[in-house]
């Protein structure tokens, strides 16, 4: 029986208008298909990568093909005409050989007529450790769109200015500043750290993602007050972006007790204590003397 849990909103000060929070313990596919067609502004997720963690049985690839190719298509009804699609994956791996699921999976979001905007990709300092080949220190976000009159608001992410200060010397515009005041493009390749033993948003589960990477994609592809969806949703790192930003939340997962901490989460953000690494926070640095 799928368990409902939704967060309470007693004595909630943080936000003029409640979110909607829709957080069910589910198969992915089931509760998609209970959505409305056309409803979710962003469907952002992080499916799992084929390689036997606690979450999820290792199939063959073909397999694990089929079941994202299922999820996909109904990722894209759910879809509106002004929404995107974000998939954040890594590499599966077998005796040793990488498959990188970015390039598997694209062939899927095309056949759909899709149009891929960004291949952005995440990178962080920390991670297990190969004897055989280079560790791995960086995955991947697909962006997708259904049309070419797509949401983007690239002002709520930009970054601070190399040279905030830097002036045009010459022309007609000398003097003035010669970049935008509010900072600058954060490009396509993100440093963020990953969600590892001492970092602050640290729960139980195994592959966490962190919320300052899914604020991104919140602030610059949808509006106040629309849905964001996550058919993955792990421990809710994806709702806490939504709902931080005044955007409405929903997600699924198959594992109770990820959806148990989730749900917690969300509670404490709703209450204002909730911990979580900010957003455009420099990289540390360590004292190198």
């Amino acid at each position: 029986m799928p368990i409902n849990i939704k967060a309470k909103y007693d004595n909630v000060l943080l936000f003029k208008k409640k979110p909607k929070i829709d957080i069910k313990c589910e198969n992915n596919l089931d509760y998609m298909r209970s959505l409305r067609k056309g409803s979710m502004h962003l469907i952002v997720t992080s499916p799992p990568y084929n390689i036997g963690k606690e979450y999820e049985k290792k199939r063959s690839l073909e397999h694990y093909i089929e079941e994202q190719s299922a999820t996909i298509a109904e990722a894209v009804r759910l879809l509106h005409e002004k929404g995107s699609i974000c998939w954040q994956v890594g590499n599966h791996i077998v005796d040793g050989e990488i498959f990188p699921l970015d390039i598997i999976l694209y062939q899927l979001f095309k056949n759909h007529g899709l149009k891929l905007r960004n291949r952005i990709i995440w990178t962080f300092g920390h991670g297990l450790h190969c004897q055989k080949r280079f560790s791995g220190r960086h995955e991947t976000i697909l962006w997708f769109t259904k049309t070419d009159d797509y949401i983007f608001n690239l002002d709520p992410v930009r970054i601070p200015s190399k040279y905030p200060n830097k002036k045009h010397f010459k022309g007609p515009k000398k003097g003035e500043l010669s970049g935008n005041p509010l900072g600058k493009n954060p490009t396509d390749t993100w440093e963020i750290p990953n969600v590892k033993a001492n970092h602050v948003e640290k729960t139980d589960h195994p592959c966490q993602f962190p919320v300052g990477l899914i604020e991104r994609l919140v602030l610059s592809l949808t509006n106040k007050n629309q849905n964001v969806l996550d058919p993955y949703l792990g421990v809710g790192t994806s709702a806490i972006a939504a709902i931080k930003h005044g955007r409405n939340a929903y997600g699924c997962d198959i594992m109770e007790e990820y959806v148990d901490i989730a749900n917690d989460r969300v509670n404490k953000l709703l209450a204002g204590a909730l911990r979580t690494r900010p957003m455009n926070k420099p990289i540390y640095e360590p004292d190198r003397k």
